[in-house]
């Protein structure tokens, strides 16, 4: 994806990640000193064209209602053409996120912007470059679905055309149906072609799956893969680690309104659980030897490892160990998810 980790910055030494630039130029560097009075702010920004540049940032984007503080600190870079999934329970500070991001809440503090524009003094700038899918909808519903694709469609200055079709039938919708007589399931389909046919850098979903049957969920997570394809950037919140295992590229997991956690699936994906019940009455010594095989748990008769990377060097060892039952499973979102919201999503 050419997406890079970005440099630290500080007032002695401003270089460059990639190791074959030696340029520092840096058009925020004057916001970054002002801010930061000279401080390392995190992250920095990116230092030259050779480093994909960020279509969202936040740096230290915080929400207080009165004592409550429902976004704290928030630090975010969301690179173009990426599926990163924002996920926590309800309070955990995901739709405030998403309402800083399009202007509908100016910060407390911090700062965030998309596609270059300022999220609050430049709003309508940010809007222009998005389309939302909001968690509860309110549609026109003295219209039809046509209709309503076709003023929307207006709004980003885009006409309606045979995308809007295609769509339709892939999630068995008829437009020529009024909007007040649609199911709750059906005015969600509807909402989900409105975001997927404005052709902008940007794609927001808050809990896109809501109501959705499971066939429809699939062709919903399908479509967002195509929407990555095309160029877009995708941003959304949901409680399903499963679909977020399916398309995500990166997951941030938002407690109490704190990131506490940044997860590159890429990662998460390698490494697999094995779990292996041995025969006899004593367990064999674990090895210390093998390269990305580590000790997770072990009980009287079982150890449970995790395994980074190939699989030979661990079943090689086991081959040679009395063994009654061997389980591999991927490791997954669940286990990182209940690290800091138990088994609740």
């Amino acid at each position: 994806m050419g997406v890079r980790t970005p440099v630290r910055m500080n007032d002695s030494a401003i270089t460059c990640s990639d190791r074959g630039c030696g340029d520092w130029r840096r058009p925020d560097y004057g916001y970054y000193k002002r801010a930061y009075r000279g401080r390392t702010p995190e992250p920095a920004p990116y230092c030259c064209q050779n480093v994909a540049p960020m279509l969202l940032e936040t740096h230290q984007l915080t929400k207080d209602y009165g004592r409550f503080r429902a976004l704290d600190s928030l630090t975010l870079q969301i690179g173009k053409g990426e599926i990163f999934g924002l996920l926590g329970p309800n309070g955990s500070g995901k739709s405030t996120t998403i309402r800083l991001l399009l202007g509908f809440l100016r910060a407390t503090s911090g700062r965030a912007s998309i596609a270059g524009f300022d999220c609050w003094s430049q709003s309508v700038h940010v809007r222009r470059n998005v389309a939302y899918l909001p968690g509860e909808l309110r549609l026109y519903e003295n219209m039809s679905g046509r209709q309503l694709l076709t003023f929307l469609s207006r709004l980003h200055d885009q006409p309606l055309n045979g995308e809007a079709e295609r769509l339709a039938r892939r999630f068995d919708l008829d437009l020529r149906r009024p909007i007040a007589s649609l199911s709750s399931g059906m005015k969600r389909k509807l909402a989900l072609i409105q975001v997927l046919l404005p052709q902008v850098p940007l794609v927001i979903l808050d809990e896109p799956t809501n109501t959705l049957d499971p066939v429809m969920r699939d062709e919903l997570l399908d479509q967002l893969l195509a929407a990555k394809a095309s160029g877009k950037t995708v941003l959304f919140s949901s409680h399903v680690l499963q679909e977020v295992e399916k398309v995500c590229d990166r997951i941030g997991v938002l407690s109490r309104g704190k990131l506490v956690h940044l997860q590159a699936m890429s990662e998460l994906r390698r490494i697999r659980q094995a779990r292996v019940q041995f025969g006899g009455d004593t367990l064999p010594e674990p090895p210390t030897h093998l390269e990305g095989v580590t000790v997770q748990a072990r009980t009287r008769q079982a150890i449970t490892f995790l395994c980074d990377g190939d699989l030979d060097p661990l079943l090689g060892w086991l081959a040679q160990q009395r063994v009654a039952d061997l389980r591999i499973e991927p490791v997954g979102l669940t286990a990182v998810y209940q690290r800091y919201h138990g088994a609740n999503p």
